[in-house]
């Protein structure tokens, strides 16, 4: 089965939403490597915001049935450069975390991420709440899995 590739800053709650996807409370550990995972692929922050990485990210892209671009709420700056999610092979779609925590500002993340993700569908998740979860494997899934 192709899996999900998931992207996005260091510490922008990739792994916290990997986690909440799977339905675990445990605390997420930050990301060193790749991780293969059932139908995901969590990839380390730095791969996002070093362009020497972005090469490994194209790489890995062959081998997912699509990318999740990940954006903090919490974050007033874009660690993606301009159309960044056109430059996949595969379908693209974005996730906006962390939208009920004080400093969040929901807005502003989705048009950050729009910079990066002209198209495609942008979920606000909450892995502490568990807003969105549902929403967004019901978004992903099908991409991995088009029988479902």
């Amino acid at each position: 089965m192709r899996k999900i590739m998931i992207i996005g800053a260091v510490g922008a709650g990739k792994s916290t939403l990997v986690k909440a996807l799977f339905g675990e409370s445990r605390p997420a550990v930050k990301t060193q490597s790749l991780v293969y995972r059932d139908w995901l692929i969590d990839t380390p922050g730095e791969y996002s915001e070093n362009p020497l990485y972005y090469r490994s990210l194209m790489a890995t892209s062959h081998q997912a049935a699509g990318i999740l671009l990940v954006q903090d709420a919490t974050r007033s700056r874009n660690y993606f450069p301009p159309g960044f999610a056109g430059g996949f092979p595969v379908k693209a779609c974005g996730a906006v975390t962390k939208i009920d925590h004080p400093q969040a500002d929901a807005g502003k993340a989705v048009a950050l991420l729009r910079q990066a993700l002209p198209e495609g569908t942008i979920v606000l998740t909450s892995a502490a709440s568990g807003a969105g979860i549902e929403e967004l494997k019901e978004l992903l899934l099908p991409i991995v899995d088009p029988g479902r």
